[in-house]
């Protein structure tokens, strides 16, 4: 039976292996460099603004690379689901050879462990593989990411880690689950990729968010989180936000917004927010300070009480949401697991 499996996925599993051994050879390689030409530029860079200048560089000089990484390591697991998970089952009842083997002295329970077994753990382990080959070869580049492209940011977090394992496998045991029910492989595999879309799309919007409390505070304002300051047609200075909080690059900012000393709402960041007490035309926030940096007009926003007040989940919380994540993965895994074997003992003919 083990052979019999083998002989059909082993087309499929040479030319994963293939991929890996080429995904290694250019990642190995490169990797170093990069790590080199991190360290070497951080070390060089004088404190302050120059460092953010450094970081937005070296981000830039390996942008295609890095977005390309994590675009395959995304697509890996539906890519499993599909042409691995859909077509086990659905492709052996359309034509029929699952009758000759059930015939042969092998069990349904044991002719779906084999194949459940052989080609999961293969699928799964070049995801978690190429996941993990990923996660060493950005390190230096989701260091210095600029918003939205930042290790904690919901599709990069995807594809980094322990996570694509878990991913993998859930897509390949949903495909199978799904073929056993379709018993069609071409609606299996549209089926498949559309409960995996869904599911994909679901966990970072309301799931991953809650697995653990966020981290709600407020912040003063600074150049790291102010993104400008404006003037309305009616002579009312303005205020607009970024996502960064002061202090914890690399967070995943689940909500942020401007505030004034009562603790009320002004507006989210990216709006522009009316600040009053503030005048871009004199005092702290006039031409001519500006021209010397925002720092005392940051100030004087800050001494009238106003702040940032964000939620979110910070860096160091990384590792803990991974595994959080793969053993929710985990378990709807193992309950599709249990319901294709429960399906094939009484269901499927």
């Amino acid at each position: 039976m083990i052979w019999l499996t083998w002989r059909q996925f082993r087309g499929a599993a040479l030319m994963t292996s293939a991929l890996l051994v080429a995904l290694a050879a250019v990642l190995a390689p490169t990797g170093s460099r990069l790590a080199a030409d991190y360290a070497a530029g951080l070390a060089a860079c004088a404190p302050g603004a120059e460092c953010l200048h450094f970081y937005d560089r070296f981000f830039d000089a390996y942008r295609m690379p890095f977005l390309a990484g994590t675009l395959v390591v995304l697509i890996l697991p539906a890519l499993v689901g599909l042409f691995w998970g859909a077509p086990l089952i659905t492709r052996e009842l359309e034509a029929g050879t699952h009758l000759l083997v059930w015939n042969q002295g092998i069990t349904r329970r044991r002719w779906l462990a084999v194949k459940l077994a052989l080609t999961g753990l293969v699928a799964a382990a070049a995801a978690g593989v190429s996941g993990l080959a990923v996660t060493w070869w950005s390190g230096p580049l989701d260091q210095s990411a600029p918003e939205g492209f930042a290790l904690m940011d919901p599709l990069v977090f995807s594809a980094r880690g322990i996570l694509p394992l878990g991913f993998a496998a859930f897509a390949f045991v949903l495909g199978v689950s799904i073929g056993m029910l379709v018993k069609r492989t071409l609606p299996a595999m549209a089926l498949t990729l559309l409960v995996f879309t869904a599911v994909q799309v679901a966990m970072p919007l309301l799931v991953r968010p809650h697995l653990m409390p966020p981290v709600t505070s407020t912040f003063d304002l600074t150049q790291e989180n102010v993104d400008m300051f404006g003037v309305r047609r009616d002579g009312l200075t303005t205020v607009t936000l970024t996502q960064a909080i002061p202090g914890h690059t690399g967070a995943w900012v689940l909500s942020s917004e401007l505030i004034d000393g009562s603790g009320r709402t002004l507006a989210a960041s990216g709006d522009e927010a009316v600040v009053h007490g503030v005048s871009i035309t004199s005092g702290p926030c006039g031409t001519q300070q500006a021209r010397q940096g925002p720092g005392a007009c940051l100030s004087e926003l800050s001494r009238l009480g106003y702040r940032q007040r964000a939620a979110y989940q910070p860096l160091d919380r990384f590792w803990a949401l991974q595994w959080m994540e793969t053993g929710i993965y985990a378990l709807l895994t193992a309950a599709l697991t249990g319901l294709s074997f429960r399906w094939v003992r009484r269901r499927l003919s």
